[in-house]
């Protein structure tokens, strides 16, 4: 009976648990090895999108830490475009200029690879909810990054 009991506990907390896709290890960029000016381009405003162009959100990746990584910034309605926006609080650049996108608790919930000249994400297509890629917006003239 014990046993029957102990199962039902580690079965039921098994599917109770949301489950991100389970990302490789990478290391993060060396930004000393950086030239100053790529990794300053990293900074700044990037939208995510559908493949249809229709689902958009603004995000601003700044380069002051918080818990987790970077902050970033997110546009109003980031949520409701992609429901896994609603759990980034973060983000990372690691080797092979991937950017992470990271809950509070460190999981990265989207992952960006630039196979060509632009960035892709890899993943979960249930967490990314049909994000197709991520681009730079380039800033206005006159803007200052932060």
């Amino acid at each position: 009976m014990r046993r029957v009991i102990l199962l039902f506990v580690f079965a039921a907390g098994l599917l109770g648990r949301a489950h991100a896709f389970d990302f490789e290890p990478v290391k993060p960029l060396d930004e000393k090895d950086v030239e100053p000016a790529m990794l300053a381009d990293m900074y700044g405003t990037w939208e995510i999108r559908d493949k249809s162009g229709k689902r958009r959100c603004r995000i601003t990746l700044l380069k002051e830490f918080t818990i987790g990584g970077y902050q970033v910034d997110k546009a109003p309605g980031c949520e409701k475009a992609f429901p896994v926006m609603g759990d980034i609080s973060a983000w990372r650049l690691s080797e092979g200029w991937l950017i992470d996108l990271v809950d509070p608790i460190r999981r990265i919930r989207v992952r960006f690879e630039t196979p060509d000249n632009r960035y892709v994400p890899f993943g979960d297509p249930k967490d990314i909810a049909g994000i197709d890629e991520l681009l730079k917006i380039q800033d206005k003239p006159g803007q200052k990054k932060k």
